[in-house]
């Protein structure tokens, strides 16, 4: 079975996440993606935070999943000659560099089109590529920080701290893929690529539409929503036996309110104008943390979640990363996986959260540095066997 992007061809030149996350998907899908390394290392996530001497990290797998591998020195002739001729291949080629890097390399947007008038160039960058801050670099947090998610996050009498979703990075990647996508849709119509870029500012702002509703609207001061999302009204209840994540998050708006009061055996308190509206909820938020907690006290997360869910409240049991990799809804659903690779061994990796019909994904491990080198030399590019030992001596490649 064909897969959704099977004949779509990608050159990975993108480091540490936004960009590797994107050039992921898209091999998920059913992209050829090929990760274009330098020949001094490689992408820098393969040893950070690595916890086995030899063996890529998983912070590295993590983002790789599904790609081949080789490595250009791009500062000689011969290795931008072999670059050329890959993207003489390619649909698209991704980078996340710096402001500038792809232009002194010698292969900025308008020397790719001239290689390849088809070609995509699919650039990542901290603030993007025009702006009075386009020369900043950034990365995750401060891509938080600059569009407005870290302001927003927190308790109202405590500093503002980040998020550790990866809205910055991993966003920024999904933005990108969706940018590609279309990108590649409008070459079907006119026969010619584009460049295009994606700021990581941009797309937390992007990602931040709701929050900014209030801010758009009656332009309020920002106050940190805590626990309770800025409404007054406690959305995290402690449960059994009282750990550290022992909590359920339960939704309680408009007619949730009562279904939630009939689930903990308060019917009583139906109808009770002290309780009717959002607004007087607010206004009794430790009460109705008391009321609810009375209940969540005495089952666990997991029973708490079942019993409100089969109901149709919206909650859910807040789950620690360990409890998300061991989840069998998770597991059923093929979002936490079982990935075998003949260096590595088994391991866990994390699987594709699109699922099409007609495209089933199969996770394949990461590529180890270099992997691919000789294939995609001597079968794409002819070049001779005879000449890998002289590449490598050159430093060419690795």
């Amino acid at each position: 079975m064909d897969k959704a992007l099977a004949g779509v061809k990608i050159l990975d030149m993108s480091r540490v996440q936004a960009g590797p996350s994107c050039a992921q998907l898209l091999a998920f899908l059913g992209a050829d993606v090929i990760k274009v390394e330098d020949t001094v290392g490689g992408d820098n996530t393969r040893w950070e935070q690595a916890h086995i001497d030899g063996v890529d990290s998983v912070y590295y797998t993590i983002f790789n999943n599904n790609k081949r591998a080789i490595t250009l020195n791009l500062k000689t002739e011969r290795g931008k000659q072999l670059f050329e001729k890959l993207v003489l291949w390619a649909d698209v080629v991704l980078e996340n560099f710096s402001k500038g890097v792809m232009e002194r390399l010698g292969i900025g947007y308008s020397r790719l089109n001239e290689i390849n008038p088809r070609v995509i160039h699919a650039s990542i960058k901290g603030f993007g590529e025009y702006g009075p801050w386009s020369d900043f670099r950034s990365f995750e947090v401060s891509a938080q920080a600059t569009g407005g998610a870290i302001a927003s996050n927190g308790y109202p009498d405590l500093p503002p701290i980040p998020s550790p979703i990866g809205a910055g990075d991993s966003g920024t990647g999904l933005h990108t893929a969706i940018g590609i996508l279309a990108a590649l849709r409008q070459r079907d119509n006119s026969g010619e690529g584009q460049h295009m870029e994606v700021s990581m500012q941009d797309g937390i702002v992007n990602l931040m539409r709701y929050r900014l509703i209030r801010s758009l609207s009656i332009a309020t001061p920002n106050e940190r929503p805590g626990d309770r999302g800025g409404r007054g009204i406690p959305m995290i209840y402690p449960c059994h036996p009282g750990g550290s994540d022992d909590y359920v998050m339960i939704h309680i708006a408009g007619a949730l309110w009562e279904t939630v009061l009939a689930v903990i055996g308060r019917s009583e308190l139906i109808g009770d104008e002290r309780y009717f509206t959002e607004e007087n909820r607010a206004e009794r938020g430790d009460e109705v943390l008391e009321i609810v907690s009375g209940w969540t006290m005495k089952h666990d997360k997991y029973e708490a979640m079942r019993a409100l869910a089969e109901a149709g409240v919206w909650c859910g049991a807040v789950m620690s990363p360990e409890e998300v990799l061991s989840n069998e809804h998770l597991s059923a659903r093929e979002m936490v996986v079982d990935v075998d690779d003949p260096k590595r061994g088994t391991y866990q990796m994390i699987g594709c959260p699109v699922k099409l019909d007609k495209s089933p994904v199969e996770i394949q491990p990461a590529p180890h540095y270099s992997e691919h080198t000789d294939d995609i030399l001597t079968e794409m590019l002819d070049v001779s066997p005879d000449e890998l030992p002289n590449l490598r001596r050159q430093g060419v490649i690795v």
